[in-house]
């Protein structure tokens, strides 16, 4: 090792060994032999057919991976791989041909978990070895080895040649240095000079040769008591090792004779018995495999008979033993495939004959018998469809049932223009036909086609009825077999030590599985057995009882020899999941909601097709009634029938029901306001009709009376006042019109509800309408210019104001109605009656301040002339309550007692003011002097005419206010 910081490198030798010292090289031929790990032996009767080498087990299988993606689904064209233009060489390349030819060497990436090591991470460690390196190397120098100092000198000569591995006599150099006669080497003969040195040379070898044998003996000597312990100890071995062979010879004899005596005959038994059990097997085999070979031919028969269910198991079951106890047989490579073409034929007849059945279950005319067509058939066809997992077939019976839809509507339109004479069919189209026909034509058309549907939705419910019990009724069985497996696992497992023990003697394991089951479970096997055989025959009765009795007893005998636990396995692992079929249960209810969702679009197209003209908006409110009852009663018998509140059509009725609103209202609005412009506000009389109107509305019932014959209501008089509640009313004829329209709008919630809401709306308008027109016309004097009044009296006014409280009295009556036919969510839209109510309360209080307001400006006129000189009662005065006698007979008959004594109240106190302030200009005050006593007079005799007026005898005039008081 050197004093540098590095270190010089070891010197190996040529063996390749790492500690120093020389090693001969080893012959390549003496290399040691790889040899390969030592595996066991195969049985000569294996546990199942394995497979070996390119056997089935391989690759993927046909029928258990026949719903996945394999090998078998890609397409190859072999000539284009073979004939790769890529390939130079073909397999010219270990691993191109083992892994193929997207294999190319790379280079390996270094390790991401091994550090990078270099000179660095060393330099610690030389730089603590430093200093004893160099101790060392000079310890070297000085001290040199003992067993040196021993040998003679000639051996420190050559000692280090003779110890160099590479230390070979053959080698020229080596041997003129260990033997220098390169002086013999010159050409000539010998001389006495040559003669004596090769005696020397001689003597020199001999010396040479006793050195080497004094340092022989001498390491001999020292290493004298390892000789012999080395040689006792080897005796010692020898005389083990005779031993060791004693035993092992007389352990050999006596195994000898134990194989003799007790061995080979019971082993011969052994394998006489298991040859004989294996030569049963293989009957049971080739017995299985005439029963598999018969399965095509069954099928056949089986879906002859549309068997489907039968030939679906039957194929299921096949393909199970295929795969279980039948695989690797040459002669049915090809069955498994064939199988699932004829099941996926299975399929498509299915589906076709359930497309057929819904077609003709659909479509059959309504005067047939209302059940349901071929119950058995349609069940075999659900639990055939179920059980291959084709759980959409209820969109197929959702496209027929839309189609039949439409041929329903169109068939009951032909029908109806045929009896209609007027109507060219051939030249018309099917919507044209419709807007020709009269209201009443088309109404029994709709009536005919919802009577159709009724029957209709009533045909699918029992047909989806049927399925959905189908659908539950495998979901019970599914549960229930589960429930039976987990019940009888514990006894399965019970006979794992003995499966065991028929495996290790070279038994199939399905074999073994099948006998110990059937040691242990015989009696849960023969239920599950029965079970299905039930629930098979149950589910596809209709096709049992014409199956012919010859393929009945061909499919028992085929499907007999067929293991049962497989068939079990089969139908557990075909079937939907619980899951599934409660989705399917679920759609099936769907199916019928959407029976009734498609029953009321072809209702709406036939309804708007009549509506595009404006038709339907031309109505009378009895024909708009008439329609609305008929599609409320046919919503009403649907969501009965399927449980689905559809709104199609009532949103279609709503938005007619709309634009007949508007209309309705509108001719109403028109009428009344026709009605205002013509008013003269004079007092009407009241017809009968009206007083009866009015006390059907006191009785409660909030709608329009019957008419009556023309001959009794000609015999009682019309009446001065109307009398509600016990108060007479002075109206004009406008506000008798307008009680029987918004009787009119009560009539039509009660006979449409669906339009409360928009009806509420209109009606608010209408009185609100009425509220401002008649303000226009009479507190701003609007009737002046329309009708032609002269002036608009104090009588107007109080006719007016009794019309407006006629109208506010019904509006609580009104509110109650329509709250009784709104939703607890939509009593906000009543704030509209608060408003209205607001509205006329204050117009009504205006209406009084006028009339206060024109006796204000006649006294403020009469007393500003007023002078207090006799005589006496003065003539102002005497004015003053000729105009308050005028205004009195002017509102008396009109207004109530009470109203008409809070107006003159109102009126004295305008009196008492304009009064106190006269009084005041001309400097009168109560001192009881002579003009007091003057006034006295006056206000003496304006009360008594004010109190001689009828009911105004008791009315407080309080008239000591007209004084200033005295400070």
């Amino acid at each position: 090792m050197s004093s540098n910081q590095g270190s010089s490198p070891i010197p190996q030798s040529s063996g390749g060994t790492s500690d120093g010292l020389f090693r001969k090289p080893r012959d390549p031929s003496m290399a040691p032999r790889h040899y390969r790990t030592l595996r066991s032996l195969p049985d000569v009767c294996p546990k199942e057919p394995t497979g070996e080498g390119r056997g089935l087990c391989d690759g993927p299988s046909v029928v258990a991976d026949q719903h996945r993606w394999t090998v078998y689904n890609s397409k190859v064209n072999l000539p284009a791989a073979l004939n790769d233009p890529r390939l130079a060489k073909r397999e010219s390349d270990f691993f191109t041909k083992t892994w193929g030819l997207d294999f190319t060497e790379t280079d390996v990436m270094p390790s991401f978990y091994l550090p990078n090591i270099s000179r660095e991470h060393f330099s610690s460690y030389l730089q603590e070895t430093a200093q004893r390196e160099k101790i060392h190397e000079r310890c070297k120098n000085i001290c040199l080895n003992k067993d040196d100092l021993s040998v003679p000198t000639i051996t420190n000569n050559h000692g280090t040649m003779f110890m160099k591995p590479e230390f070979v006599l053959n080698d020229p150099a080596t041997f003129n240095a260990v033997l220098p006669w390169s002086h013999f080497s010159v050409a000539g003969g010998k001389n006495s000079r040559d003669v004596a040195s090769s005696r020397l040379l001689q003597e020199k070898l001999s010396h040479y040769l006793d050195v080497v044998e004094v340092s022989i003996a001498r390491q001999i000597s020292l290493r004298s008591e390892a000789f012999f312990h080395a040689m006792s100890s080897q005796h010692e071995l020898q005389d083990r090792l005779r031993e060791t062979a004693d035993a092992v010879a007389k352990l050999r004899a006596r195994t000898a004779a134990i194989d003799r005596v007790m061995c080979r005959g019971p082993l011969r038994a052994l394998r006489d018995a298991l040859t004989r059990s294996n030569c049963i097997k293989l009957h049971n085999k080739l017995k299985l495999m005439a029963a598999v070979h018969q399965t095509q031919p069954t099928v056949q028969l089986l879906l002859s008979t549309s068997e489907f269910v039968g030939a679906l198991e039957l194929i299921a079951t096949t393909k199970e033993v295929l795969q279980q106890e039948l695989q690797g047989i040459h002669s049915f490579r090809h069955l498994a495939s064939q199988l699932c073409e004829m099941e996926r034929l299975i399929d498509k007849m299915m589906v076709a004959d359930f497309s057929t059945y819904t077609q003709s279950d659909l479509n059959r005319a309504f005067e047939e018998d209302s059940q349901v067509l071929e119950k058995d058939r349609l069940q075999s066809l659900v639990f055939g469809l179920l059980r291959q997992r084709k759980l959409d077939f209820l969109d197929i019976y959702s496209e027929e049932m839309i189609q039949a839809a439409k041929n329903i509507v169109r068939q009951c339109v032909v029908k109806s223009v045929l009896q209609i004479s007027e109507i060219d069919a051939d030249t018309v189209k099917l919507h044209e036909q419709m807007r020709l026909m009269t209201f009443h034509q088309w109404f029994d058309l709709l009536l005919d086609i919802f009577e159709h549907f009724i029957l209709f939705l009533k045909r699918i419910k029992a047909t989806l009825s049927v399925i959905r019990n189908v659908v539950l009724e495998v979901l019970d069985s599914s549960q229930r077999s589960r429930l039976e497996e987990e019940s009888g696992g514990s006894t399965l497992h019970s006979g794992e030590a003995e499966l065991a023990y028929l495996t290790h003697e070279g038994l199939f394991i399905s074999d073994a599985l099948n006998e110990a089951e059937q040691r242990s479970n015989a009696t849960a096997h023969a239920q599950l057995r029965a079970q299905m055989h039930t629930e098979t025959c149950g589910s596809d009765s209709a096709s049992a009882t014409t199956e012919s009795s010859s393929s009945r007893e061909h499919n028992a005998n085929t499907t007999s020899s067929l293991p049962i636990g497989g068939a079990a396995v089969i139908s557990e692992d075909v079937m939907p999941s619980d899951l599934e079929l409660s989705r399917v249960a679920n759609n099936v209810q769907e199916l019928l909601y959407t029976a009734s969702d498609v029953s009321h679009d072809r209702c709406v197209k036939v309804l708007m097709t009549r509506a595009k003209d404006g038709s339907l908006e031309r109505l009378s409110s009895s024909e708009f009634v008439c329609l609305s009852q008929a599609v409320e009663s046919f919503a009403r018998d649907t969501e009965e029938l399927c449980g689905r509140r559809s709104m199609s059509l009532r949103g279609a009725l709503q938005s007619q029901a709309n634009r007949f609103v508007q209309r309705f209202h509108e001719e109403r609005k028109t009428k009344l306001s026709l009605l205002l412009d013509n008013e003269r506000w004079k007092q009407a009389e009241v017809p009968a009709e009206f007083q009866d109107l009015v006390d059907s509305i006191a009785d409660g019932r909030i709608t329009l009376p019957e008419r009556k014959p023309t001959g009794r209501s000609e015999d009682r008089k019309p009446s001065e006042f109307l009398c509600v509640d016990g108060q007479k009313y002075a109206v004009v004829g406008t506000v008798l019109l307008l009680i029987r329209m918004f009787l009119e709008y009560c009539q039509c919630v009660n006979d449409i509800p669906s339009i409360t809401t928009d009806i509420l709306t209109r009606l608010a308008d209408l009185l609100k309408h009425f509220n401002s027109r008649s303000c226009q016309l009479v507190l701003g004097a609007g009737a002046l210019q329309v009708v032609g009044l002269k002036t608009i009296t104090t009588r107007n006014l109080a006719l007016a104001s009794r019309c407006l409280q006629l109208v506010l009295h019904y509006i609580p009556v009104i509110r109650a109605h329509f709250e009784t036919r709104l939703q607890p969510r939509q009593y906000s839209i009543l704030r509209h009656f608060d408003h209205i109510t607001k509205d006329y309360n204050d117009h009504i209080a205006e209406i009084s301040a006028k009339l206060v307001a024109i006796m204000d400006s006649m006294f403020e006129k009469a007393l500003s002339k007023y002078e207090v000189k006799a005589p006496m009662p003065s003539a102002c005065l005497r004015n003053v309550c000729k105009q308050m006698a005028k205004m009195h007979e002017a509102i008396y008959e009109l207004l109530p007692e009470e109203q008409t004594q809070m107006l003159f109240l109102r009126i004295n106190a305008s009196f008492k003011l304009h009064l106190k302030r006269q009084l005041a200009r001309l400097g009168v005050v109560n001192d009881g002097g002579p003009q007091y006593g003057l006034v006295m007079v006056d206000v003496a005799f304006y009360s008594e005419n004010v109190q001689a007026l009828r009911s105004l005898e008791h009315l407080d005039l309080n008239m000591p206010e007209t004084w200033e008081q005295k400070r």
